[in-house]
């Protein structure tokens, strides 16, 4: 070998070692007298046994000079008697003799039968006291850490790489044997395994029957080499350590199973064997033959099993009393219920959103995709049954729910089916076989979409369609009638056929209606229509007496023009196919200036609000539109946008619904939509308006009502009156903080540049193609000076009291002009109302000519805008106006500029806040009286509470006392109910209404229901949205009222006692049916889950939403116990077998109750902050709650199993908490800070195990808590456990070993990577696993 191994032994010991073993060969001495000799000197000599240099000295000298039987028998004593290491010796001969195996047969015999001896035995191998140097040595021979490109070397993974070695060697000589190595794509082994011999190298004399009995040797050996192979894949322990090389040596398996896999295909000897088959070898290399993380038997665990895996649908949620089957996907009926909120428009795409939380519950909840697409389609469904009975008001409805239901769903479904097929195609193309990785089998995701479809039809009470899409569900149900009758009828037919010219019931529902949006998105095909129960029939002709055809998208695509009646029909028809979308574009894009004004219009209409099929492709077209293209005619200095400005003026109003801006928001496009819409804002801003534009209906729009309309649409998506830190957490800043131009840019941006992998995701080449068409450049504020500088001065409005008009500027003399104008009819002698005001004094004109508008530019009128609103509040403060005259000029001044209606906004919402102005008496006579109905919304308000379990005894009514309102809340409502509630106001009352509450919610009770009881007056049919408005800004007043209202919510959820509105538990009871006065003298109950989810935003000290949740959820585990059997009937069961199942089933039964009451923890918790707020239970509540000392709590006869599940849902919480705000994979940027957060926490941990921090808390809460957490991420989420530090994850290993929890212990060294993967290898050695 080398002299470095005989640096500390002289060489005269080892001479003297060949010499003693070529006289005991002379002698034919017995073997063990030979082996025990050589030990007594080597004792003597001081060498340390077993000895690597003898182990060199005797393979050395047998091979090949001294080639005989006898030195093998001395060798095999050796081996027993343990004076050489096994491993060792196995590494040098496999470097001698299997290069050699043809020409010396007999002695890769031997060295096949020392293999089988020796290769298995590595306990006492590994406690020997030169393991190390040993495992050095064998890595010096094989030269491993080289060959397998691992730069840490520390034994334990010598230990793996040897294995697989070894393997991997004897699966190379065989196919080397069998001449199917040359069918490899390298056509050669990476090691020494190919035969290299010729026949001059035979040493012995050639006779036939020498290489008869040679050949067959050599086929007794393959065989024999293979059953070894399959002894290794399936002995217990080598077989796991050779999963740990699968498991970390990826790119080295994949190369290896193609081998072993073309071995199991072609091998003659493997089909002699008659120890092992080839689909016996297959079987022990599939998927699911070893995976440590799902052969956990350990006492807890077996309690926790349920934990780690949820069940399925049909299984797991029958347990959960009062639950339905999807109970498991309560996150997810949250979430989409928290998407229909109107207060917040949500830059980051719901499909995005959805699909993330879909891959979290698949992997926490174990479930099948089957059952994952199932939940995930009742949920949506369920969304929209709870629209059926909506009340009135600006907020999002059916429309959005629709969306959600069959566009997003749809998308989220098509996004994760391409993911899995595009990861099986990459596969096949780099060589790698889709066997061996899980849930990869090409067209898995796809099958499990049928089967869901499929079951979904059982869900009738779901299906049945709202009326204002009976009409496309009908229609869909024909489709597959006329299919399944053989009848080919095109687009254009059922354009004009109605349900009742069909002869036969053919009623649709609203799987009819998912059906076809999956077929339009190429997720099933026709085929679908064949399904048992899906078509209502045959018929044998078309109906003869169908109406001729009408203008519809059939004429439009061949060729008829776009008059009136073809445009109002395709306004009001959805387009069924891309085409036609294409066709209309491309008229707004190279059409006459009337044409394009048409397109626009229709791409507004019911192609985007129920075009579900191609909804997505229609916002993306709108978005295309709002940043035209440069036309080639176009010069001179002005924009090419003002060229553009009747359809732009279209479409911005087109798309300036809530409904609209939602769909948008849900598409993630509101990042886009933001960027197309600031150059439009900053062009026809800085426009004079001097000119105008005529629409197709004969309307006049201005620069100013294009850039009004423009800029009120660019506030909505986001929250410009708010304080731009508000709702701060930790070190995170959270959403609400986010959403500004500056951040809605940015977000645009990244869509240009996306990570390598983007290209991947069907959603990200979607946002990417939109930013792209628009600009494919970044785009920043700094792009858009004028919208800059309005966006500084409002955020200094906000900050701080307005100061800075001086006299005789640009800017002061505008004030004076808009002051004239809105208060032209008003004497006041000669004196402007600005002399009163703090910012300046001078003398007006008092011209009353009515021509007084200004012609200047938007944004010049902007900046002067908050000067005259403080002027005339001054005013009116000091008398100089009546409270009718200030709202009449203020409207003006609206009507004037619309756009102006967002600076009075932001103004009014810095003053209310700074608290410096003098409340005002609503007395019916200087500012309108709320007393007509004030009561009776009080009275509505507390109702609303009280069936939702909230009881605020200092909630009273106001009584005779009068009603007051901070002057600038009373200026602003009053503003707000001189506009019409009509389609015309809508967009402008959208922009003030939340900026309304906002204020209203702030000021001191009851100053809501004041403008509550203003607006009822004002919109009778708004009554139940303003009244549940009202009822919301209780919380934000009272910290007790939230914690009853989450109190509610868990009670509701689990059934834990009789609630107003249901007892029964689960989805239903949390959510729902929505709400509004379905029944006569008054609104109806609303469930917790909805009040909560539109309140928890106005909560400013959300950080206290964390500890509640917690001390609630462990509240919960107690009633859970309590509750699930009585103490009484416990103690006549304890002794009996009988008692002995039934404590099972009540664990079984309370543990899927827990679960049930931590999904809903989890999802109140990242809802209420998102990522900040579950980074601050990790790092701060957790480690509070373990170290603090509680009272103790256990009842008697609980036998700790309160203790015991409050540990367990603790574990369920915080790694669902994890799991939505991070991902369980690394896709979201989110998860970037995952390694930081969760390094923390599992350092508390592996602290706490070691003893060096002490706990308070109940030691079985603790130990529950560690298992837990640790068993579901090593079942659920393995891509957690590769970010942690390797010493943390050893030092915790090592404590559940103290807890005899080695199986957990080494599921978690499994999964760590290539830093734990030798304590894993030694781990399994140890313990014989």
């Amino acid at each position: 070998m080398s002299s470095e191994m005989e640096v500390s032994v002289p060489t005269e010991i080892w001479d003297s070692v060949r010499e003693l073993t070529m006289l005991a060969q002379r002698k034919g001495s017995d073997p063990l007298l030979w082996a025990l000799q050589i030990s007594s000197n080597l004792n003597s000599a001081g060498v340390a046994l077993p000895s690597v240099e003898l182990a060199d000295v005797l393979v050395s000298y047998i091979c090949w000079e001294n080639n005989l039987p006898c030195l093998w028998k001395f060798l095999e004593k050796a081996l027993m008697l343990k004076i050489v290491p096994p491993m060792f010796v196995l590494a040098l001969l496999s470097t001698r003799v299997i290069p050699c195996r043809h020409s010396r047969p007999a002695a890769y015999r031997l060295y096949l039968e020392l293999l089988k001896r020796h290769a298995f035995t590595l306990k006492y191998q590994i406690n020997g006291l030169n393991y190390q140097k040993v495992m050095k040595s064998i890595d010096d021979v094989l030269h491993l850490s080289q060959r397998f490109g691992m730069t840490v070397s520390e034994p334990g993974i010598l230990v793996v790489e040897f294995i697989f070695s070894i393997v991997w060697q004897l699966l190379d000589a065989t196919l080397d044997d069998e001449g199917l190595l040359e069918l490899t794509l390298e056509k050669r082994s990476a090691w020494a395994a190919k035969s290299q011999e010729m026949e001059i190298d035979y040493h012995d004399s050639y006779d036939e029957k020498r290489a008869e009995f040679k050949e067959r040797l050599q086929n007794v050996n393959t065989v024999m080499a293979i059953e070894l192979i399959g002894q290794f894949l399936q002995n217990k322990v080598t077989s796991r350590i050779i999963y740990l090389a699968r498991r970390n040596m990826h790119t080295h398996w994949v190369d290896f199973i193609q081998r072993l896999r073309l071995l199991e295909a072609n091998s003659t000897a493997l089909r002699n064997s008659k120890a092992l088959t080839p689909e016996a070898l297959n079987q022990l290399t599939s998927d699911t033959r070893i995976v440590l993380s799902r052969e956990c038997k350990t006492a807890s665990l077996q309690k926790f099993h349920g934990v780690m895996a949820f069940g399925s649908l049909s299984t797991s949620a029958g347990l959960c009393q009062g639950a339905s089957r999807s109970a498991l996907w309560l996150p997810l009926d949250l979430l989409l219920e928290d998407a229909m909120d109107g207060y917040l428009v949500n830059a980051t795409s719901a499909i995005e959103i959805i699909t993330g939380l879909i891959k979290t519950l698949q992997a926490i909840n174990g479930t099948t995709w089957h059952d994952t697409f199932l939940g995930l389609w009742i949920a949506a469904l369920r969304l929209v049954q709870r629209e059926r009975d909506p009340i009135e008001g600006p907020v999002p409805r059916l429309d959005t729910r629709l969306c959600i239901l069959l566009s997003i769903t749809t998308l989220v479904i098509a996004d994760l089916i391409e993911e899995e097929e595009s990861v099986s195609v990459d596969e096949t193309e780099c060589g790698a076989t889709n066997h061996w990785k899980e849930k990869n089998v090409t067209g898995k995701h796809r099958n499990d979409l049928i089967s869901s479809l499929q079951m979904l039809g059982d869900y009738q009470g779901l299906l049945t369609p709202p009326q204002s899409v009976v009409s496309a569900a009908n229609q869909a149900a024909e489709k597959a009638m006329f299919f399944v009758s053989g009848i080919s009828v095109g687009s254009a037919y059922f354009e004009c056929i109605g349900v009742k010219d069909v002869p036969i019931n053919c009623s649709g529902n609203m799987r009819h209606l998912i059906v076809e949006a999956c077929i339009a998105r190429n997720l099933l095909d026709t085929s679908a229509y064949l399904w048992p129960g899906y078509a209502n029939g045959c018929i044998n002709q078309i109906p003869h007496h169908v109406p001729t055809q009408a203008p519809s998208w059939s004429s439009f695509m061949k060729g008829a023009p776009l008059t009136p009646l073809l445009i109002n029909a395709l306004v009001s028809t959805p387009a069924s196919s891309l085409a036609e979308l294409e066709k209309i574009f491309e008229i707004a894009v190279k059409g006459s200036d009337d044409e394009k004004i048409s397109a626009a219009t229709i791409l507004c209409g019911a192609s985007l609000i129920r075009g579900w099929n191609i909804q997505e492709h229609t916002v993306h077209f709108i978005a295309r539109l709002l940043s035209p293209p440069i036309p080639l005619e176009h010069s001179g200095s002005d924009s090419h946008l003002i060229g553009y400005a009747p359809m732009l003026n279209v479409l911005i109003v087109g798309i300036a619904s809530v409904d609209c801006v939602h769909i948008f928001s849900l598409h993630g496009l509101v990042p886009q939509l933001a960027c197309s819409l600031m150059p439009i804002c900053e062009v026809f801003g800085s426009c004079v308006p001097n000119g105008s534009w005529t629409l197709t209906n004969g309307e006049e729009i201005s620069a100013h009502a294009v850039f009004s309309n423009a800029f009120i649409l660019l506030l909505k998506l986001w929250r410009f009156n708010h304080p731009p830190l508000e709702h701060g957490v930790g070190d995170t800043p959270t959403v609400g903080s986010q959403l500004t131009p500056e951040y809605l840019l940015l977000l645009r941006n990244s869509h240009l540049v996306y990570p390598g992998n983007a290209n991947k995701n069907r959603n990200r080449r979607r946002l990417s193609a939109a930013a792209s068409s628009s600009s494919p450049q970044p785009v920043f504020v700094d792009s858009f000076p004028k919208l800059k500088a309005w966006y500084r001065q409002h955020q200094a409005c906000i900050a701080s009291t307005l100061s800075g008009l001086v006299h005789g500027t640009p800017v002061h003399q505008i004030v004076d002009g808009l002051l004239n104008m809105m208060f032209k009819k008003i004497n006041r002698g000669s004196q402007s109302l600005t002399s009163i005001s703090v910012s300046s004094s001078s003398s007006g004109s008092g011209n009353e000519d009515t021509s007084l508008r200004p012609k200047l530019p938007a944004w010049d009128i902007l900046e002067a805008v908050p000067f005259v609103v403080d002027a005339a509040l001054t005013a009116c403060a000091h008398g100089k106006l009546s409270p009718r005259e200030l709202a009449t000029g203020l409207k003006d001044l609206a009507d004037f500029l619309p756009a102006s209606l967002a600076t009075i906004v932001s103004y009014f919402s810095a003053e209310v806040t700074r608290g410096v102005w003098k409340p005002v008496f609503m007395n019916g006579t200087d500012w309108p009286s709320p007393a007509a109905n004030l009561s009776n919304v009080e009275e509505q308000i507390k109702k609303i509470l009280a069936t939702t379990g909230v009881d605020i005894p200092s909630l009273a009514a106001g009584g005779s006392s009068p009603s007051t309102l901070p002057l600038p809340l009373a200026a602003f409502v009053s503003l707000t109910i001189t506009y019409k509630i009509d389609r015309a106001s809508e967009r402008f009352l959208n922009l003030a209404g939340p900026a309304l509450e906002s204020l209203a919610a702030g000021c001191p009770w009851p100053c809501m229901p004041i403008v509550a009881s203003l607006w009822t007056q004002k919109a009778k049919r708004w009554s139940d949205f303003l009244v549940f408005s009202a009822s919301r800004t209780v919380f934000l007043h009272n910290s007790d009222a939230v914690v009853q209202l989450l109190k509610s919510c868990f009670t509701a959820t689990l059934g834990l006692n009789a609630m107003p509105i249901s007892s029964s538990g689960g989805v239903g009871a949390l959510l729902g049916h929505g709400f509004g006065s379905h029944f006569c003298g008054g609104i109806s109950p609303v469930a917790p889950g909805i009040l909560y989810l539109r309140v928890y935003r106005s909560i400013r000290d959300i950080v206290f939403i964390t500890e509640e949740v917690v001390s609630l959820l462990m509240h919960s585990v107690r009633e859970i116990v309590s509750s699930g059997i009585p103490r009484e009937r416990l103690e006549k069961l304890r002794t009996s077998k009988i008692g002995m199942r039934y404590r099972q089933v009540s664990l079984a039964a309370a543990m899927t109750r827990v679960k049930l009451a931590a999904a809903l923890g989890a999802s109140l918790v990242w809802l209420s902050g998102g990522l900040s707020l579950v980074q601050s239970l990790i790092k701060e509540t957790l480690p509070s709650l373990f170290i603090s000392v509680h009272r103790s709590e256990q009842e008697e006869g609980s036998e700790g199993m309160v203790a015991m599940l409050g540990g367990y849902a603790l574990a369920y919480f915080v790694v669902l908490c994890g799991a939505f705000a991070w991902g369980v994979d690394s896709t979201s940027s989110a998860s970037k800070r995952r390694p930081k957060i969760l390094g923390t926490h599992l350092e508390f941990l592996a602290s706490a195990v070691d003893g060096k921090i002490s706990l308070g808390c109940d030691w079985a809460t603790w130990r529950a808590y560690v298992s837990g957490f640790v068993t579901l991420m090593v079942g659920c989420t393995p891509n957690w456990v590769l970010e942690v530090d390797v010493d943390v994850l050893k030092r915790l290993s090592n404590g559940l070993r103290q807890w005899d929890e080695e199986e957990l212990a080494l599921a978690l060294l499994g999964i760590g990577g290539v830093g734990t993967m030798g304590a894993a290898a030694e781990l399994i050695i140890e313990n014989d696993m």
